[in-house]
Protein backbone atom coordinates (compact mmCIF):
# COMPACT_ATOMS: atom_id res chain seq x y z
CA UNK A 1 0.00 0.00 0.00
CA UNK A 2 1.41 3.40 -0.92
CA UNK A 3 0.80 6.82 0.63
CA UNK A 4 -1.47 7.96 -2.25
CA UNK A 5 -3.99 5.18 -1.69
CA UNK A 6 -6.72 5.91 0.82
CA UNK A 7 -6.28 4.00 4.07
CA UNK A 8 -8.67 1.18 4.88
CA UNK A 9 -11.76 2.28 6.78
CA UNK A 10 -10.48 1.16 10.15
CA UNK A 11 -10.45 3.43 13.18
CA UNK A 12 -7.19 3.13 15.09
CA UNK A 13 -7.03 4.42 18.67
CA UNK A 14 -3.72 5.53 20.13
CA UNK A 15 -2.87 7.33 23.35
CA UNK A 16 -1.25 7.07 26.72
CA UNK A 17 -2.35 4.46 29.26
CA UNK A 18 -5.54 5.59 30.95
CA UNK A 19 -6.61 7.80 28.04
CA UNK A 20 -9.69 5.69 27.30
CA UNK A 21 -8.66 3.61 24.29
CA UNK A 22 -10.27 0.37 25.45
CA UNK A 23 -13.47 2.05 26.64
CA UNK A 24 -13.89 4.16 23.50
CA UNK A 25 -12.97 1.15 21.36
CA UNK A 26 -15.81 -0.87 22.91
CA UNK A 27 -18.22 2.04 22.37
CA UNK A 28 -17.24 2.38 18.70
CA UNK A 29 -17.58 -1.40 18.29
CA UNK A 30 -21.11 -1.24 19.73
CA UNK A 31 -22.13 1.64 17.46
CA UNK A 32 -20.59 0.38 14.22
CA UNK A 33 -20.57 -3.38 14.65
CA UNK A 34 -16.98 -3.47 13.42
CA UNK A 35 -14.69 -6.09 14.93
CA UNK A 36 -12.74 -4.79 17.89
CA UNK A 37 -9.04 -5.63 17.98
CA UNK A 38 -7.61 -4.77 21.39
CA UNK A 39 -3.91 -5.31 20.73
CA UNK A 40 -3.06 -5.80 24.41
CA UNK A 41 -5.67 -8.58 24.64
CA UNK A 42 -4.37 -10.21 21.46
CA UNK A 43 -0.83 -10.22 22.85
CA UNK A 44 -1.92 -11.55 26.25
CA UNK A 45 -3.91 -14.35 24.59
CA UNK A 46 -1.00 -15.34 22.36
CA UNK A 47 1.56 -15.19 25.17
CA UNK A 48 -0.75 -16.96 27.61
CA UNK A 49 -0.02 -14.39 30.31
CA UNK A 50 -0.79 -10.79 31.26
CA UNK A 51 1.28 -7.92 29.94
CA UNK A 52 2.85 -7.37 33.37
CA UNK A 53 4.11 -10.97 33.28
CA UNK A 54 5.47 -10.49 29.73
CA UNK A 55 7.38 -7.40 30.89
CA UNK A 56 8.70 -9.26 33.95
CA UNK A 57 9.75 -12.42 32.12
CA UNK A 58 10.78 -11.17 28.69
CA UNK A 59 11.21 -7.40 29.02
CA UNK A 60 9.64 -4.39 27.39
CA UNK A 61 11.49 -4.83 24.09
CA UNK A 62 9.98 -8.31 23.61
CA UNK A 63 6.54 -6.87 24.25
CA UNK A 64 7.18 -4.09 21.71
CA UNK A 65 8.23 -6.76 19.19
CA UNK A 66 4.88 -8.46 19.78
CA UNK A 67 3.05 -5.17 19.11
CA UNK A 68 4.87 -4.70 15.82
CA UNK A 69 4.06 -8.28 14.84
CA UNK A 70 0.33 -7.72 15.46
CA UNK A 71 0.35 -4.50 13.40
CA UNK A 72 2.17 -6.24 10.54
CA UNK A 73 -0.37 -9.09 10.59
CA UNK A 74 -3.27 -6.64 10.49
CA UNK A 75 -1.63 -4.85 7.55
CA UNK A 76 -1.09 -8.17 5.72
CA UNK A 77 -4.80 -8.94 6.11
CA UNK A 78 -5.65 -5.56 4.58
CA UNK A 79 -3.28 -6.14 1.67
CA UNK A 80 -4.57 -9.67 0.99
CA UNK A 81 -8.26 -8.87 0.97
CA UNK A 82 -9.82 -6.53 -1.57
CA UNK A 83 -12.74 -5.93 0.77
CA UNK A 84 -10.99 -6.36 4.13
CA UNK A 85 -13.25 -6.24 7.18
CA UNK A 86 -13.46 -2.89 8.91
CA UNK A 87 -12.11 -2.80 12.44
CA UNK A 88 -11.71 -0.72 15.53
CA UNK A 89 -8.08 -1.17 16.60
CA UNK A 90 -7.16 -0.23 20.16
CA UNK A 91 -3.41 -0.07 20.70
CA UNK A 92 -1.09 -0.08 23.67
CA UNK A 93 0.18 3.26 24.92
CA UNK A 94 3.77 2.74 23.77
CA UNK A 95 3.06 1.36 20.30
CA UNK A 96 4.09 4.69 18.76
CA UNK A 97 7.65 4.33 20.06
CA UNK A 98 8.82 2.69 16.86
CA UNK A 99 8.87 4.51 13.54
CA UNK A 100 7.76 1.32 11.77
CA UNK A 101 4.69 1.16 13.99
CA UNK A 102 3.75 4.79 13.38
CA UNK A 103 3.82 4.15 9.63
CA UNK A 104 1.78 0.97 9.97
CA UNK A 105 -0.80 2.72 12.13
CA UNK A 106 -1.40 5.39 9.49
CA UNK A 107 -1.62 2.75 6.76
CA UNK A 108 -4.18 0.78 8.75
CA UNK A 109 -6.76 3.56 8.87
CA UNK A 110 -7.92 6.73 10.59
CA UNK A 111 -5.66 7.24 13.62
CA UNK A 112 -7.24 8.98 16.61
CA UNK A 113 -5.03 10.11 19.49
CA UNK A 114 -7.02 10.01 22.71
CA UNK A 115 -5.38 12.49 25.04
CA UNK A 116 -6.04 13.10 28.72
CA UNK A 117 -4.44 15.56 31.13
CA UNK A 118 -1.86 14.27 33.60
CA UNK A 119 -4.28 14.40 36.56
CA UNK A 120 -6.85 12.30 34.70
CA UNK A 121 -4.24 9.74 33.65
CA UNK A 122 -2.94 9.45 37.21
CA UNK A 123 -6.46 9.01 38.54
CA UNK A 124 -7.33 6.33 35.98
CA UNK A 125 -4.05 4.41 36.19
CA UNK A 126 -3.59 4.74 39.95
CA UNK A 127 -6.29 2.15 40.56
CA UNK A 128 -4.75 -0.42 38.23
CA UNK A 129 -1.86 -2.61 39.42
CA UNK A 130 -1.42 -4.14 35.94
CA UNK A 131 0.62 -1.26 34.52
CA UNK A 132 4.24 -2.49 34.46
CA UNK A 133 5.69 0.87 33.42
CA UNK A 134 4.27 2.42 36.59
CA UNK A 135 5.91 -0.07 38.97
CA UNK A 136 8.36 2.53 40.20
CA UNK A 137 8.99 4.58 43.33
CA UNK A 138 7.73 7.74 41.64
CA UNK A 139 4.91 6.90 39.19
CA UNK A 140 4.05 10.59 38.72
CA UNK A 141 7.56 11.40 37.48
CA UNK A 142 7.45 8.29 35.28
CA UNK A 143 4.15 9.34 33.68
CA UNK A 144 5.44 12.89 33.13
CA UNK A 145 8.63 11.60 31.49
CA UNK A 146 6.78 9.13 29.26
CA UNK A 147 4.24 11.77 28.23
CA UNK A 148 7.01 14.20 27.30
CA UNK A 149 8.71 11.51 25.22
CA UNK A 150 5.56 10.20 23.54
CA UNK A 151 3.51 13.34 22.79
CA UNK A 152 5.41 14.23 19.60
CA UNK A 153 5.17 10.60 18.46
CA UNK A 154 1.41 10.49 19.04
CA UNK A 155 1.11 13.75 17.10
CA UNK A 156 3.15 12.31 14.22
CA UNK A 157 0.99 9.19 13.97
CA UNK A 158 -2.45 10.76 14.50
CA UNK A 159 -4.90 12.18 12.03
CA UNK A 160 -6.99 13.56 14.91
CA UNK A 161 -6.34 14.44 18.56
CA UNK A 162 -9.24 14.25 21.02
CA UNK A 163 -9.13 15.33 24.67
CA UNK A 164 -11.02 12.68 26.65
CA UNK A 165 -11.28 14.60 29.95
CA UNK A 166 -14.85 15.46 30.87
CA UNK A 167 -16.44 13.43 28.07
CA UNK A 168 -18.02 10.01 28.32
CA UNK A 169 -17.38 7.19 25.87
CA UNK A 170 -20.59 7.90 23.95
CA UNK A 171 -19.70 11.55 23.41
CA UNK A 172 -16.18 10.63 22.34
CA UNK A 173 -17.46 7.98 19.93
CA UNK A 174 -19.89 10.44 18.33
CA UNK A 175 -17.13 12.99 17.74
CA UNK A 176 -14.74 10.39 16.37
CA UNK A 177 -17.40 9.00 14.01
CA UNK A 178 -18.20 12.44 12.63
CA UNK A 179 -14.50 13.14 12.05
CA UNK A 180 -13.96 9.71 10.51
CA UNK A 181 -16.84 10.20 8.08
CA UNK A 182 -15.29 13.46 6.95
CA UNK A 183 -11.84 11.85 6.73
CA UNK A 184 -13.12 9.00 4.58
CA UNK A 185 -14.85 11.56 2.31
CA UNK A 186 -18.32 10.13 2.54
CA UNK A 187 -17.31 6.63 1.43
CA UNK A 188 -18.10 5.18 4.83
Amino acid sequence: MNESQPPPKNIVLIGFMGSGKSTVGRELHQRLGYSLVDMDQVIERRAGKPIAAIFAAEGEEAFRDMETEVLEELMLEVLKEVDAPRRIISTGGGVIGRERNRKLLRQLGYVVWLHAPLAVILDRTGRNRDRPLLHTEDPVARVEALLALRKPLYAEAAHLQVDTAGLDAGELAMGILESARYFFSGHW
